[in-house]
């Protein structure tokens, strides 16, 4: 730490030392702002100026931010909590009997050819197999705020190829989530058998579908006297309520806290409050959820990420993590649109391989080395996206011109290029060939 943050924030004599926390987590709001915003001046998303601000306010750094501070590591748990239960509020189940069989297959695709080839490059660099597993659960997801954004800023979210790639991302979002229970109970302690996978992945899987089938006869009418009482605020914060408890709850059955937000967002999506809530949450998202992005980059060893091995490995997971998801791309042989399109809108990993990697690190199964090597992926991909993706869109067809309407998901993660068009417009029903 420097000398001079050192005699700022340190403890005051015989007291707490609250105001070093408060100090800590101006600095962390103020610098992801800032490096956020000029993030989005160059057209890349919000969240790679976030994990820089923590990278710069780390110890390789700065010695300002220790992410191993209790209250900013629990500001940071409420972020993600939050940040997954914005994904599940704005996440359509219709969206994936609508894309049909296409993104169905995009989806597993995009799933099993990067964890397969993630586990096989962990293992050849001497990876256990308990990190190996972690490495390839990381490039197994796709950013659906950072496509959906960058999909619709091009005026490509409506046409055949951008359904399809909502309708995976979703599908590889709810995956990636079974995936890290499972990940998660090994971590724990539990054994790598089939029977003990197959267990964790169908106490997830049920929660979900259980959360949904309880949730549409407690949901709506939950939300609906909540609306008559007229009290400013009651409806955003009610859905905090439903969603912690439902995280809770997901913990207490054995599955992951991150489950039950995303199912509480699954729930409340179909509720007519949803924008309401979409706009409390993500009011409050704005301050919870950079310092779980900046707190993921202090943990970032420079010194570590630069050595021989690191470079390796980073690089070997960034040809995996893009080649296995535009090989996906082609993985519906008999759709007859732009299949590389599809592929290269899968590519971003954004924020859920960030959380996987964080959930790696904090168990001890990811060294300083590998956890840069995967934040290195996850940064890299998000960064060629966008630039990719206008060199092969071309202009939009016509009546395609549209911005998407992933508000409260966007605003917390992608803040990518500016749209170019200012309408919001809802999706419509694509015709699959």
């Amino acid at each position: 730490m420097t000398a001079w943050w050192a005699a700022l924030a340190g403890p005051l004599s015989g007291g707490p030392d609250f105001p070093a926390l408060l100090l800590t987590l101006a600095a962390v709001l103020a610098c992801a702002r800032l490096l956020g915003g000029l993030a989005r001046r160059i057209g890349q998303p919000a969240v790679l100026g976030e994990l820089l601000a923590g990278v710069l306010l780390g110890g390789s750094v700065l010695g300002v931010l220790d992410p191993h501070e209790p209250v900013l590591h629990v500001l940071s748990e409420l972020g993600v909590l939050i940040l997954l239960f914005e994904v599940g509020l704005e996440t359509d189940i219709q969206a994936l009997h609508r894309v049909g069989g296409a993104a169905l297959t995009v989806g597993t695709a995009g799933i099993v050819l990067p964890f397969a080839g993630g586990y096989i490059v962990a293992v050849a660099v001497g990876a256990s197999t308990l990190t190996a597993l972690i490495i390839a659960a990381t490039l197994t997801a796709t950013s659906i705020g950072i496509s959906a954004r960058v999909l619709g800023d091009l005026g490509r979210l409506k046409t055949d190829e951008g359904q399809i790639v909502l309708g995976a991302a979703v599908f590889d979002d709810v995956i990636g989530l079974v995936i890290f229970a499972v990940v998660g109970g090994v971590v724990a302690g539990a054994q790598i058998t089939a029977l003990g996978v197959a267990r964790t992945g169908l106490v997830a899987i049920g929660f979900v579908v259980g959360a949904l089938v309880i949730g549409a006869f407690v949901a709506r009418p939950l939300m609906a006297a909540v609306t008559r009482i007229r009290a400013k605020g009651a409806v955003g914060v009610t859905a905090l309520v439903f969603a912690f408890v439902t995280a809770a709850l997901a913990a207490k059955l054995g599955s992951a806290m991150i489950i039950g937000a995303f199912a509480a967002g699954l729930v409340l999506h179909a509720t007519p409050q949803r924008h309401e809530i979409e706009q409390w949450t993500t009011s409050l998202g704005h301050v919870l959820v950079p310092v779980f992005f900046a707190m993921v980059g202090a943990q970032v060893d420079l010194r570590a990420i630069v050595s021989s091995s690191a470079l390796f490995l980073g690089a070997a997971l960034i040809v995996v993590a893009v080649g296995g998801k535009v090989m996906a791309g082609y993985a519906p042989w008999w759709f007859k649109g732009r299949k590389l399109l599809v592929g290269v809108a899968m590519v971003p990993r954004g924020e859920v391989g960030l959380i996987f990697a964080q959930m790696g690190l904090a168990a001890g199964a990811l060294a300083s080395g590998e956890f840069g090597a995967v934040i290195a992926m996850v940064v890299v991909t998000t960064f060629l996206t966008p630039p990719l993706l206008n060199a092969i869109a071309g202009p939009p067809p016509d009546g395609h011109g549209d911005g998407g309407d992933l508000s409260g998901l966007n605003e917390l993660v992608s803040e990518g290029a500016p749209a170019q068009t200012p309408e919001r417009t809802t999706i419509a029903r694509p015709k699959l060939r």
